[in-house]
């Protein structure tokens, strides 16, 4: 590489950090996000969706944290969980919960079926789930890591009322502890708060502009059943994405808001985790291996390439990286997660992310890949 396209390259770099900074204060002054102190006039009937498989250490809680809100709702509300075939406790203890005299109100356990030819288990899951409904005017889709504020549903579900949306994703707090994950988790959120225009992208129904969110996912049934619900996504990894775009080809409108005061998560725990987890859905979220090398390096042009030019002395490369971390700074501090010194590692963020992209593409190429003792493809 010449001199001259080094120089270049930083230019390029660097200019793209800027844009992606000024997309990034835009999109904090026109994100969505739950009332503090939401006002429902006309409450929906509403029911929580909650699959779970091999959730044993945590399905206590989430159930518990759901039934809290369903009776926060001013309106009916159920919590309807799924058990996918769970190995390990979490039958056992979803009996005992349904088998409450204090539940039985609110709480319905519905055992899963074996998973079709045709299905990842994730959405045949959510299909089972929205079959339990009944007629309920809104669907709330939840994970088991998932932690709702008493006060969560209430706020996501006028949320989606008084935005006149048909689907919204309360993107949850990412709860982030060690090394690997302060590096990674925070950059769920910077992803789409940096490069998607969240004003054009919820009326928007450009494939390309949707981000979505299965952790927390409110969707209005009607509009759920004209996209064809989960049968439309049913061999998707990324289900919750899918969902949105569907519903955006039936019509329909949505987005991703900030649910950092509504709910939290901690997807996983520690190096392996993260990694495994990651390998499941990447090589996916491009589109295509191609696709995700063109998003790797335009990343890394973005957001590596000027800060390792800002080492050697070039002022436009640290005008770069500035630009970088401050942006990183602004969607930590809207969205609850450390400010310094994770942002100003922001380069080295976003190179592992590249890297957990390449290995989770050569992952997916070998077949080995596997979540919850499942293969990560559809069967035929």
């Amino acid at each position: 590489m010449t001199s001259a396209t080094g120089r270049w390259l930083v230019r390029a770099g660097a200019a793209l950090a800027v844009a992606s900074l000024g997309l990034t204060v835009d999109n904090l002054r026109r994100i969505r996000t739950p009332s503090p102190s939401p006002d429902v006039a006309d409450p929906d009937d509403v029911v929580l969706l909650l699959p779970v498989r091999d959730e044993a250490g945590r399905v206590v809680d989430a159930v518990q944290e759901l039934v809290v809100a369903a009776r926060h709702w001013p309106g009916r509300a159920r919590v309807v969980v799924l058990d996918d075939a769970s190995s390990d406790g979490t039958t056992t203890l979803l009996a005992e919960l349904a088998g409450r005299a204090d539940l039985r109100d609110v709480l319905e356990v519905v055992p899963g079926t074996p998973t079709p030819p045709g299905w990842l288990g994730k959405p045949w899951a959510c299909h089972q789930l929205a079959g339990a409904a009944g007629g309920a005017g809104v669907l709330v889709f939840v994970d088991a890591d998932v932690a709702l504020t008493a006060d969560g549903l209430t706020a996501t579900v006028d949320l989606l009322r008084s935005s006149g949306l048909d689907l919204v994703c309360p993107y949850p707090h990412q709860e982030a502890r060690g090394p690997a994950e302060r590096l990674v988790q925070p950059l769920l959120q910077w992803s789409w708060m940096s490069t998607l225009p969240l004003g054009l992208a919820e009326r928007s129904p450009r494939p390309s502009l949707t981000a979505a969110n299965g952790q927390l996912l409110a969707v209005d049934a009607a509009a759920y059943r004209r996209a064809g619900g989960h049968a439309a996504v049913r061999d998707q990894v990324l289900e919750d994405i899918a969902l949105l775009r569907a519903v955006k080809a039936s019509g329909g409108h949505g987005v991703v808001a900030d649910g950092s005061r509504v709910a939290s998560c901690r997807m996983y725990d520690g190096w392996a985790d993260l990694r495994q987890g990651y390998a499941k859905s990447l090589w996916s979220a491009f589109g295509t291996p191609a696709g995700a090398a063109g998003v790797t390096a335009l990343m890394v042009l973005t957001h590596v390439v000027p800060a390792l030019a800002a080492l050697r002395g070039s002022r436009t490369g640290l005008a770069g990286y500035a630009a970088s971390v401050a942006a990183r700074a602004l969607v930590a501090r809207r969205t609850g997660s450390r400010v310094l010194p994770d942002a100003a590692a922001h380069p080295l963020s976003v190179a592992l992310l590249g890297a957990l992209t390449a290995d989770s593409v050569l992952a997916h190429r070998r077949g080995t890949l596997r979540w919850k003792g499942r293969p990560v493809e559809v069967s035929r």
